[in-house]
């Protein structure tokens, strides 16, 4: 029995290097975009990082102790770390360890840039080339955490939480809250280039994590279990998820059998695998590609 759980440790503790090994490439990667192209040239990229941008630039010779304004990576890392208690309490969040790792190394990563690079941009004179390789970088990083199955916190991790009590989507309320703080961005330095340019960035961001991520992040679950109740409060409780319950009937024993049905992000399997076994190790579990299909207007 030793050599299996040895196999079983050996091969967890690769995953968890490989996955901690994208999340420092992909935090350095976005602490990159922010200090050498976006925020010399006041691109606000929604998130926390956007409203991060806009208070660097306000506080400047605000304080004396900080005469440059107030430190992007420090000032994000004040509101990533109330929402991510936020997300926890409320959502559980599987990833939470993962994510407060991602967040803290990129703000550490984002002040200890700004502090070697200073506020020049990469590019003089060029906001263009600016928005649209820091959207692209950023995508690259962002893509790096995704695969590592973690996440950046920010104003993901709040429309998740608005949208676990509504019955709104997550990517709809990101789309709000992201373009809430471009116009942050518009109202406080009164430029309409500002919200363009912002705007374009996040466009190109999120076609390079669209390329990146050709797999579908979502995957249809079905648990046979004769502990569907507990597996429900997994679910719903303490995942935040929903679910389907479907009755079928074996084709062997002939019995009456419930079976759940729900949607997970990718990102959350390996917890619900790992959380239904340990209430049920007898559970049969079956995933497959998700998708949506919504029909066409007037059919």
């Amino acid at each position: 029995m030793e050599q299996p759980l040895n196999l079983a440790s050996n091969a967890a503790l690769k995953r968890n290097v490989a996955d901690y090994t994208l999340i420092v490439i992909g935090a350095f990667f976005q602490a990159l975009s922010y200090v050498l192209f976006l925020a010399p040239y006041k691109i606000v990229p929604g998130g926390v990082y956007g409203i991060s941008i806009v208070l660097h630039y306000v506080t400047k010779g605000v304080f004396s102790f900080m005469p440059d304004g107030l430190p992007m990576g420090a000032t994000a890392l004040c509101f990533n770390i109330p929402l991510m208690i936020l997300a926890m309490k409320k959502i559980g969040l599987a990833s939470g360890p993962k994510t407060i790792v991602t967040f803290v190394l990129i703000s550490i990563f984002t002040d200890s840039l700004s502090y070697l690079l200073g506020n020049q941009p990469l590019v003089e004179n060029d906001s263009f080339i600016a928005c649209f390789y820091g959207g692209a970088i950023l995508g690259i990083g962002v893509t790096c955490v995704f695969r590592a199955q973690s996440t950046s916190a920010g104003t993901d991790v709040l429309a998740r939480v608005i949208a676990n009590n509504s019955n709104l989507k997550v990517s709809n309320m990101i789309i709000v809250l992201d373009s809430l703080v471009v116009l942050l961005g518009l109202i406080v330095f009164r430029d309409w280039a500002v919200p363009l340019y912002s705007w374009f960035t996040i466009f190109v961001y999120g076609k390079i994590v669209e390329m990146f991520q050709t797999e579908n992040p979502n995957r249809a679950v079905f648990i046979v279990s004769r502990k569907t109740q507990e597996i429900k409060e997994l679910i719903v409780g303490k995942m935040g998820m929903r679910g389907t319950f479907l009755h079928g009937r074996g084709m062997y024993e002939g019995k009456e059998k419930e079976i759940i049905f729900t949607i997970a992000e990718r990102k959350d399997l390996p917890r619900l695998k790992d959380e239904v076994k340990e209430i049920d190790p007898n559970a049969f579990i079956s995933t497959m590609h998700a998708s949506k299909d919504s029909p066409r207007p007037g059919i």
